[in-house]
């Protein structure tokens, strides 16, 4: 029996799809103005770890994750670039999917742009309009009235009236009540915008995934994820909205995971304490010791990164791959432990228990290898292979992971400031091709890189 920990309520509930056998999934995606950060690499492990189990117990999982391709962050980096937003949205989009597949993250089976519905985003605004839960502000935009809606507050377990009294209302600011949110922009001279019934403009953040989501999985569904600091205010609002224009529950269950730290603060682009993912792949193994790291702590909760966190997992991993060498090509799997990895995963996916009974297999498969028994050898690694398969690791042949290696990434700091000279020009000349390729070289060696307001980059040595 699988229990999900509900946010919305706080408590371990047993799952029951809406429609028998049948999963519908939302799970908020990326804003693709730059590469993804081992944060970002969480929710998406995360989720797509969700999926592939509840697909390998028999549901017909329909999972969509969206694209967030129009926002202020796209524009405002790409007005610096001197380049299009939408050059920019696709660039880095392309390299999402790029970083996804090198850490064999599947493929969700929908993925809407948000550029792609702004028909259903308009329409649904125009519900809200019609309901009188939305309004027409004096700047042109369109806002949410929030006290127009009860139960605004619920997932987030804030209240409406404390956070009411901590707000005010700039003087030229056109909202009825500080607490309201935008729907839909007015244009703004040299921006992007979409002819509306209230002008020409462009869809605000929250409306974006309300119109998506219910347009491809229904007005009410099964789960919607996302990373922790999306509970508020993000998805209070996709509740507000959803709700309000489809008179739905919305979503049955939402699931949220906790943050990636750093020096106990959570990874952001904002602190400028994040390291995206292509520059820690560059420091690894492989590709699967970052994935293997990200699933040793419980999704819920928050995960300490360090290269001491990753030197763990690297050496965990290692003990797996040797117990798989010459442990033979198939056999029977051992139905108690594939029970007791099952009771781990349907505890609200324990990763932790789950790796725990993998490890137990491990030390099993490794005794039999000892004494000889070949068939009890084949049956423990059919074994871990089938658990490793759920959570997305253990799939590659023994011998060539294990010849593997980390490897020389020493390079000169004259070297690292003539390339970083090199990018630059690259950059002023705007040639992002030639500028993505010297960062990549220089990741590859080791070289962090941080692009500072102004133009000006930092770099230190992973």
């Amino acid at each position: 029996m699988l229990k999900i920990h509900n946010s919305l309520t706080g408590v371990k509930e047993e799952f029951k799809p809406l429609s028998a056998n049948e999963v519908r999934m939302y799970v908020c995606g990326m804003t693709n103005y730059d590469y993804i950060h081992v944060g970002h690499a969480r929710m998406l492990t995360v989720f797509d770890l969700i999926q592939r189990y509840l697909r390998s117990v028999g549901y017909a999982v329909t999972y969509v994750r969206n694209v967030t391709d129009i926002d202020d962050k796209i524009i405002e980096r790409a007005a610096a670039n001197g380049e299009n937003w939408a050059d920019l949205a696709r660039r880095f989009t392309t390299a999402m999917h790029e970083d996804c597949a090198t850490l064999e993250l599947q493929a969700p089976d929908l993925e809407p742009r948000a550029t792609e519905y702004i028909g259903p985003i308009i329409a649904m605004t125009q519900t809200l309009i019609d309901k009188g839960y939305a309004y027409v502000a004096g700047n042109g935009d369109v806002m949410y009235s929030v006290r127009k809606f009860a139960a605004y507050g619920r997932l987030s377990g804030k209240k409406i009236d404390d956070l009411r009294a901590g707000s005010r209302v700039q003087v030229d600011d056109a909202k009825l009540d500080p607490l309201d949110f935008v729907l839909w922009k007015h244009a703004k001279p040299g921006e992007p915008s979409w002819v509306s019934p209230w002008g020409d403009g462009r869809p605000g953040w929250h409306i974006e995934c309300s119109a998506m989501s219910t347009s491809l999985l229904g007005s009410y569904f099964d789960i919607h994820g996302g990373g922790e600091d999306l509970k508020f205010p993000h998805h209070e609002n996709e509740i507000a909205q959803s709700c309000a224009a489809c008179g739905t529950p919305f979503v049955h269950m939402w699931m949220h995971n906790g943050f990636v730290r750093v020096n106990d603060e959570k990874m952001s682009k904002s602190l400028g304490n994040f390291f995206t993912v292509r520059e820690v792949l560059k420091t690894l193994r492989a590709p699967e010791v970052l994935r293997f790291f990200l699933l040793s702590s419980h999704y819920r909760g928050p995960i300490n990164y360090s290269t001491a966190q990753l030197a763990q997992a690297d050496e965990t991993l290692l003990g797996l791959y040797r117990a798989l060498k010459d442990a033979g090509a198939s056999g029977p799997m051992d139905e108690q432990w594939l029970a007791r990895f099952r009771g781990a995963m349907d505890d609200d996916f324990n990763t932790p228990e789950a790796l725990a009974a993998m490890q137990g297999v491990a030390r099993e498969l490794n005794q039999a290898k000892a004494s000889g028994n070949s068939s009890k050898a084949a049956s423990a690694a059919a074994t871990l292979r089938a658990m490793g398969a759920v959570l997305g690791v253990l799939q590659q042949d023994p011998d060539t992971y294990l010849k593997r290696s980390v490897g020389d990434k020493t390079m000169s700091d004259t070297d690292v400031e003539a390339l970083l000279a090199a990018r630059q020009a690259a950059r002023a000349a705007k040639l992002f091709a030639e500028s993505d390729r010297i960062r990549e070289q220089l990741t590859a060696a080791g070289i962090l890189l941080e692009d500072k307001a102004g133009g000006a980059t930092q770099w230190r040595r992973a």
